[in-house]
């Protein structure tokens, strides 16, 4: 295959060779691929119907809270209300949708994420809540109670109802929780839908507080709906971050310290956002100094973690060229953004764009796995760390198998779509 700067060789040919070219030992390998197993893109049978009913009791748990929200402030002021929280909901929805293009997580996984966030992690949080403010006022009962609500009972229970959705979604979604980036996806859609809940609560209350009229909806609605629509993504998001890392390099006893520590740095981000309504002085002030430098932060540290897991990409499939199963010059095209634009512009040239898009994505998966296998490997003498040593070694085996199937289907469609330009009348 040519280098990923330029896609045809001297004669002008395509990379991935045509009928009567002289491919590449690797090419001539995945032209007859061994039988391919696509048990990899599936979750285990009892596995599935378990990921099911969670979602499907999730679900429920949702639309039940959502129920009581319109009861309770009014349906027409909750159509309303609803409407408005979908604005950021769709701007943080989307921004997570980009953040997780290099590698994506399922949607099934997703929705189940998203429910959590937006019922049970709701219900719990107002729950847990009622319990645990007379115990933080009992030991300071001179204190306000709205600063300790806002600023420590909040951010305590919100973040670990929310953070305990993270952590859910890592034991049942394994395969698929490979890294920060991860983390940072599945803690941020969990947030999304907590996020979403609570503003509908919000902007019904600040509705009717201000008697019907618009102003007090508008105003909670620039606070909360545009200028912090990430607030919960960040709180959470760290969480996820510290959850990810340490899913790609240990096992789950590594997740679950990490999950405790990660707690600190969303606790502590939360806090602080809430505390900016008590603290004396131009709230936007406050907001340009200390809340736009960590959306700043975050978007960096989102930006890094990404280049990461491209050079991580890069540095797994590498590892499969001595075996042949990848090229040299095809590492590249895989492992970069550039690489995987040119030649997606290039398979749709002759119908095989979704094709391509699976090539990549079973590509990406199996790099991942591969970082999950050797970290196993590191600790294989226990039970634990040797079961999922082999688990991540058959789902390695189906993503080699899987990869050379799609590989051998681009093979056969250029072949067929340049066999037809030949001979077009």
């Amino acid at each position: 295959m040519s280098e990923p700067g330029n896609w045809q060789d001297q004669a002008g040919r395509p990379p991935l060779g045509e009928p009567g070219t002289q491919l590449t030992p690797a090419a001539q390998y995945w032209s007859h691929p061994a039988p391919a197993s696509h048990r990899s893109r599936r979750l285990h049978p009892g596995a599935k119907v378990t990921n099911l009913i969670l979602l499907c009791v999730f679900l429920t748990v949702a639309v039940g809270t959502l129920a009581v929200f319109a009861f309770s402030i009014g349906a027409s002021v909750f159509l309303v209300c609803g409407a408005l929280a979908l604005i950021p909901l769709a701007i943080c929805v989307t921004t997570l949708m980009w953040i997780d293009r290099w590698e994506p997580e399922p949607k099934s996984a997703l929705a189940l994420g998203f429910c959590w966030g937006a019922g049970t992690a709701v219900v719990t949080a107002l729950v847990v809540g009622g319990w645990v403010q007379p115990l933080l006022m009992a030991s300071n009962a001179s204190a306000d109670p709205d600063m300790v609500g806002a600023v420590v009972q909040a951010p305590l229970v919100e973040e670990i109802c929310k953070g305990a959705g993270v952590l859910l979604l890592f034991f049942l979604r394994r395969r698929t929780f490979d890294g920060p980036v991860d983390g940072v996806v599945y803690a941020g859609i969990i947030a999304a839908g907590f996020a979403f809940t609570e503003n509908i609560l919000y902007f019904g209350q600040a509705f009717n507080d201000s008697g019907g009229q618009p102003g007090g909806l508008v105003g909670i609605f620039i606070m909360r709906g545009l200028m912090s629509p990430f607030a919960h993504v960040m709180f959470t998001g760290a969480l996820g971050a510290c959850v990810g890392y340490a899913a790609r390099h240990g096992g789950p006893a590594m997740v679950l310290g990490a999950w405790f520590v990660g707690l600190v740095p969303a606790m502590l981000l939360h806090g602080l956002w809430n505390s900016l309504t008590f603290i004396h002085g131009n709230f936007f002030v406050l907001y340009l100094v200390l809340q736009v430098p960590v959306f700043v932060l975050f978007i960096t540290g989102i930006i890094f973690l990404r280049r990461a897991e491209a050079r991580l990409t890069r540095r797994r499939l590498s590892d499969y060229v001595p075996s042949g199963w990848f090229s040299q010059p095809e590492v590249p095209m895989l492992a970069s953004a550039s690489g995987r634009r040119r030649v997606l512009a290039w398979s749709r040239t002759f119908g095989a764009g979704n094709i391509m898009k699976e090539f990549i994505r079973l590509a990406t998966r199996l790099a991942f796995t591969r970082q999950r296998l050797l970290v196993d490997a590191k600790g294989a003498a226990g039970s634990a760390a040797a079961a999922r040593f082999a688990a991540a070694q058959v789902q390695e085996l189906e993503l080699l198998n899987a990869a050379t199937a799609a590989r051998s289907e681009l093979l056969r469609r250029h072949g067929a779509a340049a066999w037809n330009a030949r001979h077009r009348p």
